[in-house]
């Protein structure tokens, strides 16, 4: 295989790849893990305070 078919070929591949990516990165990501991490400590947070509240009127 000669060097101009095999750089035509990795062109090729990463054209392909890169509308493949392209494809993925445009759908909407579902919840990333920092996200889902804040999202946990402001629910503990506000439950601690909601308790803390609940205490200090009974």
């Amino acid at each position: 295989m000669a060097v101009a078919d095999m750089n035509r070929l990795e062109q090729a591949a990463r054209v392909s790849m890169g509308e493949f990516q392209d494809h993925e990165a445009s759908a909407e990501p579902l919840s990333s893990p920092h996200h889902t991490l804040l999202w946990g400590i402001v629910l503990a947070a506000a439950s601690t305070i909601l308790l803390i509240a609940m205490f200090q009127l009974t």
